[in-house]
């Protein structure tokens, strides 16, 4: 196979500290990396850079691990600009929320879901995001749920069933019914193209104990469960994760004391999503509480039509840093492989021998310049299993 230097390197964050100076970020300054095929086989000083086929200078830029988007509900169609507009302008607004997307979504044809989700999997991409999760939820009917996770499948390893976003509108008087539907013939039809299974854990959707029977329905099918968890209230979400081992418990906004331990004790991720407090004008979550309790913290955009319409990871990590009291080496550990254990996946989130050669250029000489200068375009190329794509 085909072997590519990236030398002249100012500043490589390989999160391994054995690579580098012993910090999470394992920095190695005046570095180099080798690419063979889809992988890493090489990382260290440039000068001791071993022969290549070919050879990228990088000019005494900084190089980064691909971000890793844990949370995203990229299956949908339809606008909720107006409601955007409403929220941000001080303004009542009464349209159907998610319903209005679960409206137009159903509406729409397989090809007009499949392009946007090659739309804002390529938006992502360019902003040097190489790994995507992503969600059904937008469709809340057997067809419609298993559509949008077979058609999520073709772009993404990482697929969630998540037909308990909501009660669907079709049982606004039968919340049981629906239960009985997302842990019966809808799971059913769905488990083949998903590897998650998640819920909305939270009043207005569903509670703890509808929470427990739809991802242990899930589970049993061989699904891996995930939650929707205090995002807008205190409630069980987060400690129900922790129980039945979820790989997250994602917004993590209103946290007790025992739903901090309980992370900090178990292998559940916390997965914070600050588009939505942005978006929303919420409360943003308190990351250093988390982290400093001993917890694995990652950083997602929650890219979604209604509550965070941002496809933008470098953004989120400036926000993490400026409201929610992340370091910057916090917010770039957290957004690549704090991603990849909210995946439970080893093979991203790093630059080392044997990861997957997921590497983002950074037009700056040090990765703090994503908090440094929020909203600039810094990312000048990426490669994406060993692929240059941009």
């Amino acid at each position: 196979m085909t072997t590519t230097a990236i030398t002249n390197i100012a500043s490589l964050v390989t999160n391994d500290p054995s690579l580098g100076d012993n910090s999470p970020l394992g920095l190695i300054l005046d570095a180099a990396v080798v690419i063979e095929g889809d992988r890493v086989v090489w990382t260290g000083e440039s000068s001791k850079a071993p022969a290549t086929d070919n050879a990228v200078d990088a000019s005494g830029r900084a190089v980064i691990p691909g971000f890793v988007d844990s949370h995203s509900h990229l299956l949908f169609a339809g606008d909720r600009t107006q409601e955007f507009n409403a929220r941000m302008s001080g303004r009542r607004y009464t349209a159907g929320g998610i319903r209005t997307t679960v409206a137009a979504t159903r509406a729409a044809t397989d090809d007009e879901l499949s392009a946007n989700v090659v739309r804002y999997l390529t938006e992502a991409l360019r902003q040097g995001t190489t790994t995507f999760e992503t969600k059904s939820g937008y469709g809340l009917t057997v067809e419609d749920e298993a559509r949008a996770l077979r058609i999520a499948a073709r772009h993404t390893d990482e697929v969630t069933y998540l037909g308990a976003h909501v009660v669907s509108p079709d049982y606004a008087d039968d919340p049981a019914g629906y239960v009985d539907l997302v842990t019966g013939p809808m799971l059913d039809a769905c488990a083949p193209y998903a590897r998650w299974v998640d819920v909305f854990c939270e009043k207005g959707a569903f509670d703890g104990d509808q929470a427990r029977a739809i991802l242990t329905a899930g589970m049993a099918k061989g699904l891996h469960p995930r939650v929707h968890a205090n995002q807008l209230s205190y409630g069980p979400g987060v400690q129900l994760a922790v129980e039945l081992d979820a790989a997250s418990a994602d917004h993590c906004t209103h946290l007790t004391d025992a739903d901090v331990d309980a992370l900090a004790q178990g292998d559940t991720v916390a997965t914070l999503l600050p588009g939505a407090e942005f978006s929303t004008r919420a409360d943003w979550p308190d990351a250093r509480r988390i982290l400093d309790a001993g917890a694995t913290v990652a950083l997602s955009t929650d890219c979604n039509p209604g509550s965070s319409f941002t496809s933008s990871m470098p953004f989120c990590v400036a926000l993490a840093v400026r409201d929610m009291g992340m370091t910057p080496d916090e917010a770039l550990w957290s957004a690549t492989a704090g991603g990849a254990a909210a995946l439970r996946r080893t093979d991203i989130g790093r630059i080392a021998p044997g990861a997957r050669a997921d590497l983002v250029l950074l037009d700056a000489p040090s990765h703090v310049h994503l908090a440094y200068r929020p909203g600039v375009p810094l990312v000048q190329a990426v490669w994406q299993r060993g692929e240059r794509t941009l």
